[in-house]
């Protein structure tokens, strides 16, 4: 599906313009929106199974009869009665109870499949009849009813982030950003076997680990089994309607992992994922000093009793689930990798076992609602006896992108490009270089586009001068002549390096270029050119529409062109309007030619080898010697050091100017909402 990013926007903003309406809490509204979402995909997903099950009998594949359960079970759908499909609940007449028809709908859908069995939302009698029509029309567009379970699955984890934002259910805890998960998938790859997050929230360890085993080609369901243990009952409902939603299925109980090994997974885990709540400091040491979990010891205990920091005890938990050959990966403080006393003893013997493998830092506001810094653990108990004794080091800190003024995450390239750091850990330059070759090829490909962006710019700029023509003939020496003079020669040169650069794409670039290291930096060396050029013809093409932009304006005010009769004002201004349309499709196919080149750079220019070397400031392998010293401490930028300062070529300014703006919206975004507040406030003391 085309541009799912502004699909997903779009319907986030007419539902929770429907909440702000009703004044109803984002926690009071999270649960109904999310049980919706999940109701309109069962509903596609019946859709297409009855469909195929007509093909099937058509062609004789299956016989007309009656259709069972089964029959749609098979086809990952379910058998939903006709009052539980979501066009039979838009067709109620006028007055009906709405929210009880959605509640029998929940309950038919419970009844037909198992694992859902108490799940779903049912307070929808709480609801107006007219919210929630609005709400059920807001996910019934053209689109929506055809849309795949890849896209429904991606819109149920948009609101779920989203509700997080907002601090729903839990103060947004039930949900780890997507990208902590898929940086921590992308170094433990669990492609296989048993994988189990201990405080799995809302799943997301087990969606994303599923998204990398169909990235592979493979089908999840045939590669791993996916269990969770979580201590809240709403949460697990948020987490079983994560996987229906995603096709997907998995045992998850209620349980408090501190005390409890529902599944009795000790050392039988080829992966363990999480996002453990941090520092709590009520655990009871009594209760869980003979655990096997700890074969660590407990980290230290208090007066009362009780362990003094539950982190140690998460950090042992996931160590001991591990198989011989297992890999953990988990969210932890900051504060973790470098504490002191009881904990630095645990931290010593969980070092010496060999199995540490990578530990990446964090910056802050990573987190929808906390703003702290953390690090991203990695075990490996399978690793190579030739890095037994190292751990890689990686400080990321210095890598994200501002999506909020308070919130930050990784694009998807720089988190291939961390990716890209363990690889080469690992001794995987096979891997590094292939995604070096991607980006190159991803810049060619992008470049290939510019000439029909060009030529639909030069169509509407010729359109633009064609228009306004008749009227600038008649002017002698002018002000307005002078722009005219210069627009026609930014014109004549933006065109004149536009075609100098298409051409050249056409020609120079035919060749595959191989993945290795030497061939990769010849090519790169060749784009480095284009990309400079790229990001040059940014601001030429939009100098060349300002000051046509400029040219109509001053014609307009200060030469009276209106009311001259060669001039036909709202014709203009439709083809300045294209004009800036056309700009900005051009502008924006520069950036992407000119960002994916970007990347094989980053990469290129630190590991030119393609092999591992130590950064300074971002990355080191260090030996458990190295650590000993250092008080047994694996906060990474404690080992790699600081960049030396340097001169930023590549600063965007426009980028920075982006930063600015999302700051300035996100203020003044919170003015407006403590206004209302304020005037609310008044209007209850009578003021």
């Amino acid at each position: 599906m085309d541009n799912i990013e502004q699909l997903e926007s779009d319907l986030w903003s007419a539902a929770d313009n429907l909440r702000a309406n009703s004044k109803l809490t984002s926690s009071e509204y999270c649960m109904p929106v999310l049980g919706v979402i999940f109701l309109r995909h069962a509903t596609n997903r019946y859709d297409a199974a009855a469909a195929q099950i007509a093909v099937d009998q058509a062609a004789g594949k299956m016989p007309k009869r009656a259709l069972v359960k089964g029959d749609f079970l098979k086809r990952r759908a379910l058998l939903l009665p006709r009052d539980a499909r979501y066009d039979e609940l838009l067709k109620l007449p006028k007055g009906a109870n709405l929210g009880s028809a959605i509640v029998k709908a929940m309950e038919a859908i419970e009844n037909d499949f198992e694992p859902l069995k108490g799940q779903l939302p049912k307070d929808y009698d709480k609801f107006e009849n007219d919210l929630l029509e609005d709400l059920l029309r807001v996910f019934d567009s053209e689109t929506l009813r055809t849309a795949s379970g890849d896209v429904f699955g991606r819109i149920y984890e948009y609101f779920l982030m989203k509700f997080a934002m907002q601090g729903a259910q839990d103060n947004g805890e039930f949900f780890t950003p997507p990208s902590l998960v898929q940086t921590i998938v992308n170094v433990i790859e669990p492609d296989h076997g048993t994988v189990f997050d201990p405080a799995c929230g809302s799943g997301g360890m087990f969606v994303q680990s599923s998204h990398f085993i169909e990235r592979l080609g493979e089908d999840t369901a045939h590669r791993v089994t996916f269990y969770g243990q979580e201590k809240t009952a709403t949460t697990i409902r948020l987490a079983k309607m994560n996987l229906a939603v995603h096709g997907l299925e998995g045992d998850i109980r209620e349980a408090n992992t501190f005390y409890e090994d529902v599944h009795n997974l000790y050392g039988k885990c080829d992966f363990v994922m999480a996002n453990p709540p941090f520092n709590v400091d009520m655990v009871d040491a009594e209760k869980v000093k003979d655990d096997r979990r700890l074969p660590f010891g407990l980290p230290g205990v208090n007066k009362q009793k009780k362990v003094s920091n539950g982190n140690y005890l998460w950090i042992s938990y996931f160590h001991s689930y591990l198989g011989p050959k297992g890999r953990a990966g988990f969210v932890m403080s900051s504060q973790a990798s470098s504490a002191g006393h009881g904990e630095a003893e645990v931290r010593r013997k969980i070092v010496e076992t060999g199995d540490v493998d990578v530990m990446i830092s964090i910056r802050s506001n990573f987190f929808y609602t906390r703003t702290v810094p953390c690090e991203l653990w990695h075990f490996d108990r399978g690793k190579p006896a030739e890095r037994r004794d190292q751990v890689l080091m990686l400080d990321a800190r210095n890598i994200y992108r501002k999506v909020t003024r308070k919130i930050y995450d990784f694009t998807p390239e720089q988190l291939a490009n961390l990716t890209a750091i363990v690889w080469l850990y690992r001794g995987e330059s096979d891997r590094f270089l292939a995604l070096v070759q991607r980006y190159l090829e991803q810049t060619l490909e992008e470049a290939g586009k510019l000439g029909e962006h060009a030529a639909a710019l030069k169509a509407a700029h010729h359109a633009v001068v064609d228009a306004t023509m008749p009227f600038l003939k008649t002017l002698k020496a002018c002000p307005l002549r002078d722009l005219v003079n210069e627009h026609d020669a930014a014109a004549k040169a933006c065109c004149a390096s536009l075609d100098e650069w298409i051409g050249r794409i056409a020609k120079d670039w035919k060749k595959p270029c191989e993945a290795k290291a030497g061939a990769l930096q010849k090519r790169l060396a060749s784009l480095d050119p284009l990309a400079v050029a790229c990001r040059d013809l940014v601001k030429d093409v939009d100098l060349v529409c300002k000051l046509s932009a400029r040219v109509v304006d001053v014609a307009e005010k200060d030469d009276a062109a209106r009311e001259h009769d060669e001039w036909d004002g709202r014709a203009i201004g439709r083809l300045e309007k294209d004009l800036d349309a056309r700009r900005k499709e051009l502008v924006e196919q520069l950036k992407r030619t000119a960002y994916f080149e970007r990347q094989a750079h980053w990469l290129m220019s630190r590991f030119p080898e393609a092999k591992f070397t130590p950064i300074a400031g971002l990355c080191r392998a260090v030996t458990l010697g190295e650590i000993e010293a250092a008080d047994w401490s694996l906060t990474p930028g404690r080992y790699v050091g600081v960049a030396p300062p340097e001169v930023d070529e590549d600063f965007d300014f426009e980028q920075a100017l982006k930063d600015i703006h999302v700051e300035l919206a996100d203020l003044n975004e919170e003015a407006i909402a403590l206004a209302a507040k304020i005037q609310e406030n008044f209007e209850g003391l009578g003021v």
